[in-house]
């Protein structure tokens, strides 16, 4: 006779594995038959504790409230198993998914055994429902000591508001005050937030407790790291950590080539690719992007129509609006006016204001009204209410040798 621990154990996996494949009704009734199975221990037996939170996950996926409340009402007939982080926590998650961020806090409220783990299901709630607020101050009302995560998710919400980052690092700060060592995951959360600032400080600091405690070789903060360093102005910086990295991914190759192409050095971002294929790492649409801006900034036009083939036929990207729009840019910058005007004619995808825009502002440098008429008659239609566009038109009208013919066709353009 197999034993009924033994039991529980087989059956609780093949609950995870309807779980995981997101077989989540088969997963419900799968726990109720576990439930009512006089093989199984009784639901006080601690083991189910393992089970609850697979079901109420479930639940929790399906946004079923009547779910939640029924394994909640099971629960609390069992007794001890509310004692539990991992069904109290999963308690918590369940009703913020399926019925409010109030029914979870007084949910919340009501549990006998509030640690870390019960906290930190709390403070997730708040932050999916979008009340970064609420979490804070949940962070500040805990009355046991806050673990890494509790503090994550908090720091992670309040740097991708982008309303203000620089709490995101007070966040950090404070964390490392009380003795939180700060993950991996945490710093993932704060470098965007000291990119959007700008502070080169503050991302030297991060970077330096990566290298004291041995995450600066993790691609994932690798790129972070660099795409911060190039946005605050130190490609130094950024190359200092791509040289750290130990497995070069093919974002960690994006987030370099992109820095240096936004600082104007379209050369090495073009060399650095080179390299990049020598180490065998397939390009993507983000690289694509990236190479593509190097050619403009180096005034390369005809190195942009070769990668663009060489991307697109040979590795097999398939280029987006942003991607066509790129390349009128470098060719508009390049004086390759009709040439810009003809990738924005034969475009399979739909042509975006950022496609006019660019060959609007390259008529404007090289005095083409001709085209310039076109590409303002398309912006007037995307985005009538952007004035702007008048504007480019006018200066470019104004650029005329005869300044009265000028005035005439802007005057007959606006009234047409």
């Amino acid at each position: 006779m197999v034993c009924p621990h033994r039991r529980l154990a087989t059956l609780t996996k093949q609950l995870t594995g309807h779980v995981n494949a997101g077989r989540h009704r088969d997963a419900l009734a799968f726990f109720a038959r576990m439930a009512t199975d006089p093989a199984l221990p009784p639901l006080t037996d601690p083991s189910f504790a393992y089970a609850f939170p697979l079901a109420l996950k479930s639940s929790a996926a399906l946004r079923r409230p009547s779910a939640a409340a029924s394994l909640h009402a099971l629960a609390h007939k069992c007794g001890g198993l509310l004692q539990s982080p991992f069904v109290a926590s999963a308690l918590v998650a369940s009703y913020g998914a399926c019925a409010s961020p109030e029914a979870a806090r007084s949910l919340f409220d009501e549990l006998p055994c509030r640690n870390a783990v019960v906290w930190s299901a709390m403070i997730s709630v708040y932050v999916r429902s979008g009340d970064v607020a609420a979490a804070v101050m949940a962070l500040g009302d805990m009355d046991v000591a806050p673990t890494a995560s509790c503090f994550n998710s908090v720091i992670a919400a309040v740097s991708e508001s982008g309303e203000h980052p620089g709490r995101a690092i007070e966040l950090y700060r404070h964390m490392a005050g009380m003795g939180v060592k700060p993950s991996l995951i945490t710093l993932l959360a704060l470098v965007p937030a000291c990119a959007a600032l700008g502070a080169l400080g503050s991302v030297r600091e991060v970077h330096g407790f990566a290298v004291r405690h041995g995450m600066s070789t993790s691609c994932h903060l690798g790129s972070s790291l660099i795409e911060a360093y190039g946005r605050c102005g130190s490609l130094v910086g950024a190359q200092r950590v791509f040289d750290l990295v130990e497995e070069r991914d093919v974002v960690v190759w994006s987030s370099v080539v992109s820095a240096c192409a936004f600082h104007g050095h379209g050369d090495v971002a073009m060399s650095l690719f080179g390299r990049m294929e020598l180490d065998n790492v397939r390009p993507d649409g983000i690289m694509f992007l990236g190479v593509l801006k190097a050619c403009g900034h180096a005034g390369r036009a005809d190195d942009a129509l070769n990668y663009f083939d060489v991307l697109t036929k040979t590795y097999g990207v398939e280029a987006s609006g942003d991607h066509y729009s790129c390349l009128v840019d470098v060719l508009g910058r390049a004086g390759r006016l009709q040439q810009a005007y003809d990738v924005i004619r034969t475009m399979p995808v739909r042509v975006t204001a950022k496609a006019w825009g660019a060959l609007l502002a390259a008529c404007r440098k090289y005095g083409d009204v001709g085209l310039a008429e076109i590409a303002a008659r398309a912006l007037f239609e995307i985005e009538p209410e952007n004035a702007g566009n008048f504007v480019s038109l006018a200066n470019i009208y104004s650029g005329l040798v005869n300044l009265s013919e000028g005035g005439s066709h802007f005057g007959s353009f606006v009234t047409d």
